[in-house]
């Protein structure tokens, strides 16, 4: 971690804190907090939440050697709720967390980067960095909220028609990819976010146990007045893979069932209810759609 001292000697409390997750990440996470000491100029307090504490699998010795505060949740509550579990053991000086998976390499100067965005507007909640994947290509980690138009669309269409204009305007595809720009929802595999206005709108819903805690928490930013800005000018590797996050069945299902939670929570009353009716349906049905479409390529291929 960068380290630099004031005139008197002393370390200065630091403003800026990393909190990641483990779940039997040992193999990727010592690049991610290797990749920690050129991404700052300021002084990190970094927290990793162990979800996998197992003898075999602890993180607890990688998390140590970069003088990293470890926190153990064997009862592994999930994603967001261990990210709101370890935003506690941050220091009261922390004015910014970056909020990220294990699997990731940030480039250098990157938390400086979205540190340098996130102070040029008081009402800046969160700011995320271009996320690119292993082979070099661009994920799209800045999206707008899904609407009913747009989610639709996308649901329906994403997987046989991948240019349709419901996924373009929903992952926000143009021209300008790499320019930064507001966003409805920025991915929470790597997001800077003002704790005061973490910890305002209540963190992360625990109630996600994986996927959609991310659109959930820019959709809240944003109801409640606040930016979320995407800055391609830092950068993060996924090196674990985006294109292998709907590769089992049990992700799919867990992708759609979270979806579903949150049509039902962003379209709440009684005169939403043929929508939530609709928009549930369709979902059960892309889900078991595509959870088949997985099962017959794993038979196929084992």
């Amino acid at each position: 971690m960068a380290e630099s001292s004031d005139e008197s000697g002393a370390r200065p409390a630091p403003r800026v804190g990393v909190v990641t997750v483990a779940y039997r990440s040992n193999a990727v996470l010592e690049k991610l907090l290797a990749s920690l000491a050129d991404a700052s100029t300021e002084p990190l307090s970094v927290v990793v939440v162990d979800n996998f504490p197992g003898d075999d699998e602890s993180a607890s010795p990688i998390a140590h050697r970069f003088g990293a505060t470890y926190v153990a949740r064997p009862e592994n509550p999930g994603y967001g709720a261990a990210i709101n579990a370890g935003q506690p053991f941050l220091p009261q000086s922390v004015e910014w967390v970056l909020i990220c998976n294990p699997d990731l390499e940030l480039a250098p100067g990157s938390i400086d980067a979205l540190l340098a965005t996130a102070e040029t507007d008081a009402r800046i909640a969160s700011v995320g960095p271009a996320i690119l994947n292993i082979d070099g290509s661009v994920y799209p980690s800045a999206r707008r909220v899904p609407s009913l138009r747009t989610g639709v669309g996308h649901a329906l269409f994403a997987n046989i028609w991948q240019s349709n204009p419901w996924t373009k305007a929903y992952k926000q595809d143009s021209t300008d990819a790499l320019t930064r720009r507001d966003a409805g929802w920025l991915s929470g595999a790597c997001l800077l976010v003002r704790r005061a206005a973490f910890t305002d709108t209540g963190g992360f819903d625990e109630g996600y146990f994986m996927y959609f805690e991310d659109v959930d928490l820019g959709y809240r930013f944003g109801k409640a007045g606040w930016r979320n800005v995407f800055e391609p000018s830092a950068r993060a590797t996924h090196i674990g893979g985006h294109s292998t996050a709907g590769s089992s069945a049990r992700m799919v299902r867990a992708h759609h069932d979270s979806a579903r939670q949150f049509v039902n929570r962003k379209y709440t009353g009684g005169q939403w209810w043929p929508v939530r009716t609709v928009l549930n349906i369709g979902l059960s049905v892309r889900s078991r759609v595509q959870v088949r479409a997985v099962e017959k390529g794993a038979r196929r291929g084992s």
